[in-house]
């Protein structure tokens, strides 16, 4: 049974850092395309960096380009989201996904063209002064 547990979420200053967790159960991690999605109030649900771990490719979105940074420890089964100069339009709720599949490519996933198969419940990340 594949579960996938965020935690890691806040409230933090613009500028500041966050790092997100994701522990994954009943799966390994380097057989999944796997990624972090976020869902702002109002708006859809948006692909904000995924990997595939057996080719070591990895996705991310322009908006979070040279800010946020994913990766992953194999033998914790834990996936991880370095969030760096958070700014107030970062605030979502961030869900950690998982896809098994050996043909979907990791920007395939993100961008919702092969979504994910599970989900985790999403943790919340607030940007604010």
């Amino acid at each position: 049974q594949v579960q996938l547990v965020e935690s890691g979420g806040g409230l933090v200053q613009p500028g500041g850092s966050l790092r997100l967790s994701c522990a994954a159960s009943g799966f390994r991690l380097d057989a999944y395309v796997i990624g972090w999605f976020r869902q702002a109030p109002g708006k859809e649900r948006e692909g904000v960096s995924c990997m595939r771990s057996n080719v070591g490719s990895t996705y991310y979105a322009d908006s979070v380009k040279g800010r946020f940074t994913i990766s992953r420890d194999n033998a914790k089964g834990t996936l991880y989201l370095q969030m760096n100069g958070l700014k107030p339009e970062d605030t979502a709720v961030y869900y950690c996904a998982a896809k098994y599949s050996f043909s979907t490519a990791a920007q395939t996933m993100c961008t919702m063209g092969d979504p994910p198969s599970y989900w985790g419940q999403g943790t919340q990340v607030t940007v604010s002064s």
